[in-house]
């Protein structure tokens, strides 16, 4: 930890979350003010890498500043009123729940900016595609700043037509289609939620999210926080996705470029977590817990189904799709995100929080290897991969093949690796819920988590069998192996999961003091 002034703070939380979108807007000028290229293309695409540099540096420094001795209190504050009669505030500011997931944003984004630099997907001129990156960036970090009931939701919304434009002019085949299921999904969920929390502001009197998590649900009676927790549980629970509200997913990560899968992945499915343990657990309670053995009903559901798909997927002549197949696997995971927090306790949230951050390195490393698969082979079709082009990967690309059977296993939960940690907790969790919910559910419900992290290995190491190990023909021609610029775009994706999996109190530390204080009530 280094010694900022809090001024200084404020103002770098405030760049990291408006930067982008300035960024975005100067990418659209005749002349980008980016540093020269060969051409005006490269130009802007040195932009973008540029600004996105610029945020995750500021996001770096933000996190040495912050005040790891009191990882609970609201750091970075600035508090504006905005729109008096309705007593909405420009608020911002982080803890130690929200910094991990602003760091992991300004990084992913980085990267993807870099790898696209190198490797532009086919499409329209790349002045829009830098642009909606930015704005995809500055929405989702906001997201994670905001203080505001109104401004996360304007936040939450954002992300959404850049989301929808990256899909739509830069993704493959069926593209259109997944484009239109994804905001039409995401779309209506909103609407539900955003009914929620007016219905919460405007019961409280306020929508001011620091208020109102000190407050803990006491201005409001049963039946408002039960009907809140189902209207913005319906909207978080799409971003999730939550099965049965997954079924966007898998199209629209197949049909994504690969840094749209990336961000996807591993940002955006982290802001329906987010919200669920921002908003609803601290501000509604009561009605939370109403809903919590439901909610861990449906997440182990998604387990074993996301699972099961994954495993119809790998099965040799099942026509899969390697892309697809890591879609269904988020399903699974973040199965285990919301069964955490359904357990209401630290243990289950903090493994939640855990597996936010984990995920998004160890599935965002899946995608960048399926996308150069694709880019090498002209294929994410398994069974193309495993008998024509792809067989033995180990022989025809072993660092490409190493690096895929890593990301393999860590993501199917090997121990010392980030992986482990917030399914493990989840579980723990689950074997002893919060106060007034049923044990005995859980137990179950934690029985059957256990069950899907069995058949998670199993489809992992059916991928990484089919795709990377065989005899490879002295004939058989050579891929290109890992690039210097796939090498700078993911190395730091393996070197912190590694040091997640090794050194979990980094993360566990940041978390558990704020998790601890707003389950027991309150929150400064």
């Amino acid at each position: 930890m280094i010694d900022i002034n809090e001024s200084v703070m404020q103002f770098l939380l405030a760049f990291v979350v408006v930067g982008p979108l300035l960024g975005a807007v100067a990418a659209l000028l005749p002349a980008p003010p980016g540093l020269k290229g060969k051409s005006p293309e490269q130009a802007v695409l040195r932009h973008g890498v540029t600004v996105t540099g610029a945020v995750l540096i500021a996001a770096i420094v933000l996190a040495l500043g912050f005040d790891h001795d009191q990882p609970s209190r609201m750091q970075a504050s600035t508090d504006i009123s905005w729109i008096p009669a309705l007593d909405v505030r420009i608020h911002l500011g982080i803890d130690g729940i929200s910094l991990p997931l602003l760091v992991l944003t300004a990084l992913l984004t980085f990267l993807c900016a870099l790898y696209s630099y190198f490797k532009l997907p086919e499409g329209p001129a790349p002045k829009a595609f830098v642009a909606l990156l930015l704005v995809l960036e500055s929405g989702t970090l906001a997201t994670f700043a905001v203080l505001d009931l109104l401004l996360f939701f304007l936040a939450f919304e954002m992300v959404l037509i850049p989301m929808y434009f990256l899909i739509a002019r830069w993704g493959g085949e069926g593209r259109s289609r997944a484009a239109w299921r994804f905001i039409l999904y995401t779309l209506l969920g909103s609407v539900v939620m955003l009914l929620g929390l007016l219905l919460i502001g405007l019961k409280a009197g306020t929508f001011d999210m620091m208020a109102l998590a000190t407050d803990n649900g006491r201005s409001l009676t049963t039946s408002v926080q039960v009907i809140a927790v189902l209207a913005i549980g319906i909207g978080l629970a799409v971003k999730t996705p939550m099965w049965p509200l997954h079924s966007w997913l898998p199209d629209a990560h197949t049909a994504a470029p690969t840094v749209g899968s990336v961000l996807l992945a591993g940002v955006l499915l982290k802001m329906g977590t987010y919200g669920f343990v921002r908003i609803l657990l601290p501000i509604a309670p009561d009605g939370f817990r109403t809903f919590a053995p439901y909610l861990a009903a449906l997440a182990v559901v998604g387990i074993i189904y996301g699972s099961l798909a994954c495993l119809a997927l790998a099965k040799q002549g099942a026509k899969g799709d390697l892309k697809r197949l890591i879609a269904y696997s988020s399903v699974g995971h973040m199965g285990f995100v919301l069964l955490g927090i359904a357990t209401m306790t630290p243990t289950g949230v903090n493994g939640a929080l855990f597996a936010n951050i984990a995920h998004g390195l160890i599935t965002g490393l899946l995608f960048f290897l399926v996308g150069a698969l694709k880019d090498r082979t002209g294929t994410t079709d398994l069974d193309t991969l495993a008998e024509e082009t792809g067989a033995a990967l180990y022989g025809k690309a072993p660092r490409l093949g190493g690096l895929l059977a890593f990301a393999a296993v860590a993501s199917l939960g090997l121990p010392g690796l980030a992986g482990f940690w917030g399914e493990m907790l989840a579980l723990f969790g689950a074997f002893q819920p919060a106060a007034g919910l049923s044990r005995p559910a859980f137990l179950t419900f934690m029985a059957i988590g256990a069950f899907g992290t069995l058949l998670t290995a199993a489809y992992l190491l059916v991928v990484v069998r089919r795709v990377c190990m065989g005899a490879l023909p002295q004939d058989a021609p050579r891929l290109t192996d890992v690039r210097g610029y796939e090498f700078a775009a993911w190395t730091p994706l393996v070197v912190l999961t590694v040091v997640a999996g090794l050194w979990p109190k980094a993360l566990l530390g940041l978390s558990n003091p704020a998790v601890q204080q707003f389950l027991a009530g309150g929150t400064r």
